[in-house]
C-alpha cells in the first residue's frame, strides 16, 4: 500500500465537500487487483493504523479527486480556438474537413498521443470522448488510453446522411463497425465503448434504429450525443421529424434515453424533456465554454434541479475553449449567473467541484468508482498548489472558508495548479 499525507478534498455526500487540512490518503489494491482507497482521514487518527506504510508527504498541497470530463471531442483538437458565425457554420468550416484526416491510423494515434498527455496535463482522469467515423480514430485513442490506464470511454461516430465524403459513412458497415469496436474493447482495463450518433440530422432513420438495437443488445454500454444546442439545429431536426413533439424525442424513438446515455447541451429543452431524461436516467454534460463561444445559449441550472435530471460539466473541446475543468467550472457559475433568458443562479464552489468530479461520475453511471476519494473509489487523484502563481498565492492565503478556497482556485487557476496527476495504478504523470 502507499499513502500520501497533504490537504485532502472529497465528498461525503451530493455537493457537500470535506477538506481535511493535514489528512492521509491511503492506496492500496482491492479483491481485483485494482488501486482504490482504503482509508481517508485526518493524518493523527489514521497514521497509527498504518505504522509501516511509505507516506508520501505533501505540504502546503491539496489532493483532490481526478477530475471527469462527460463531453470531449479528440478530433476537434486542432479546431479549438477557430472563428465561426455559429455551430453549423463551425462545423461546416473547420470540423468536417479536419475529421477527415482521421482515416490515417498514423495522424489518429499521434493524436490520441497528445490528446491524452493533455487531459492527464490538466487533471482529467476520466472522460466521456467523441472520436470520429473512422475506426482507426477509435482503435488509436483505446490504445492510448490503455497504455496510460486512464478511464476512457469513446466510440465510432455515426453519421450517414448530411455530412461531407470523407466522414459520411455507410449505414450497414457504420453498425457493423460499431459492433465489432464494442466487442474488441467494451469492458478491456478500465476502458468503456460509446454508441455515438453524431446528432440527429446526420444519421439516417435506419442507422437511429441500428443505434438503439445495438444499445439495447449491450446495456452496459454508453451512448453519447448531442441535443438541442442551436436553434439552427433545432429547426432542422423539426423538418426531418415533423411529428416529434421535441429534438430529444426522436431519440427516445429509437430507443436512445437510458441510464448510461449523455447528451451534450441540452439548453432550448422544456419541462417535458427534463422530466423525460429524469425518468429514463439520461444525463447532460453541461459544455459552458463551447456555449458562450459559439452563442448557443445558457443551460437552466434552476430548472435542471427542479426536475432532478443527472447532469455535470464537460469542456466540449474543440467548441470549447479549454481543457481546463478551472477554466470550465469558471464558465459555468457565468452560465449560472445569466438571468435574462432564464432564472440566474449563482453556484456555490462545492457544486462546481462536485459537477466536474463525483458528480460527473455519477451522471455516467460511475458513482462510488472514480470521481471521488471515498474508501472502495479507484485511486485517481490530482495534487494542487494554491501557491503556483503570486495572485493565487496571495488571494487563497486569505480564504476563510472552503468555498472561499475553492472559488479563488476556479476564478485564478488553470493547468499551473495542477502540480501531478495521479492515475489508479499509482503511476505518476507531472506537469511541466
Amino acid at each position: 500500500m502507499k499513502a500520501w499525507r497533504a490537504s485532502i478534498l472529497y465528498f461525503p455526500a451530493p455537493a457537500q465537500a470535506v477538506l481535511e487540512t493535514d489528512g492521509l490518503l491511503v492506496v492500496g489494491p482491492d479483491a481485483g487487483g485494482r488501486q482504490v482507497v482504503q482509508a481517508i482521514g485526518s493524518y493523527s487518527a489514521l497514521a497509527p493504523r498504518f505504522p509501516d506504510l511509505d507516506i508520501t508527504h505533501l505540504p502546503g498541497r491539496i489532493i483532490a479527486p481526478g477530475f471527469v470530463d462527460m463531453h470531449i471531442h479528440y478530433p476537434q483538437l486542432d479546431v479549438i480556438g477557430s472563428p465561426a458565425d455559429g455551430l453549423l457554420p463551425w462545423l461546416e468550416n473547420y470540423t468536417f474537413p479536419h475529421e477527415k484526416r482521421f482515416s490515417a491510423q498514423e495522424y489518429s494515434a499521434q493524436t490520441a498521443t497528445f490528446f491524452i498527455a493533455e487531459l492527464l496535463r490538466h487533471g482529467v482522469t476520466t472522460a466521456l470522448t467523441f472520436s470520429t467515423s473512422h475506426p482507426e480514430s477509435v482503435n488509436a485513442l483505446f490504445a492510448e488510453a490503455q497504455k496510460n490506464e486512464l478511464r476512457l470511454m469513446t466510440g465510432k461516430c455515426l453519421m450517414d446522411q448530411n455530412s461531407p465524403a470523407g466522414v459520411r459513412d455507410e449505414t450497414g458497415q457504420s453498425l457493423a463497425d460499431t459492433e465489432a469496436l464494442i466487442k474488441r474493447w467494451h469492458g478491456v482495463g478500465r476502458l468503456g465503448y460509446a454508441i455515438t450518433p453524431r446528432f440527429v440530422p446526420s444519421c439516417s432513420e435506419a442507422q437511429l434504429r441500428g443505434a438503439g438495437e445495438l444499445a439495447a443488445k449491450y446495456a452496459d454500454v454508453w451512448i453519447q450525443s448531442h441535443v438541442a444546442e442551436n436553434h439552427d439545429e433545432i429547426a432542422w431536426v423539426r423538418k426531418l421529424y415533423p411529428e416529434a413533439r421535441s429534438y430529444l424525442s426522436v431519440y427516445e424513438q429509437f430507443g436512445l434515453l437510458r441510464p448510461r446515455a449523455v447528451y451534450a447541451h441540452c439548453i432550448h429543452i422544456d419541462d417535458e424533456d427534463r422530466a423525460l431524461m429524469h425518468g429514463t436516467g439520461t444525463a447532460a454534460a453541461v459544455s459552458p465554454t463551447s456555449n458562450l463561444f459559439l452563442g448557443s445559449g445558457f443551460f437552466d441550472y434552476q430548472a435542471a434541479e427542479r426536475t432532478g435530471f443527472l447532469y455535470g460539466l464537460a469542456s466540449d473541446v474543440g467548441g470549447g475553449t479549454s481543457f481546463s475543468p478551472f477554466h470550465t467550472m469558471l464558465a459555468a457559475y457565468y452560465v449560472g449567473r445569466e438571468g435574462q433568458t432564464k432564472s440566474g443562479v449563482s453556484l456555490k464552489p462545492q457544486q462546481l467541484w462536485w459537477q466536474h468530479t463525483a458528480g460527473a461520475a455519477r451522471a455516467l453511471g460511475l458513482e462510488s468508482v472514480v470521481g471521488n476519494l471515498l474508501p472502495g473509489c479507484e485511486a485517481d487523484f490530482v495534487v494542487l498548489n494554491p501557491q503556483v502563481t503570486p495572485l493565487l498565492a496571495r488571494k487563497t492565503a486569505q480564504a476563510n472558508s472552503l468555498d472561499e478556497l475553492l472559488f479563488a482556485l476556479i476564478v485564478l487557476g488553470d493547468d499551473r495548479v495542477v502540480e501531478r496527476t495521479v492515475i489508479s495504478q499509482a503511476k505518476l504523470a507531472t506537469s511541466p
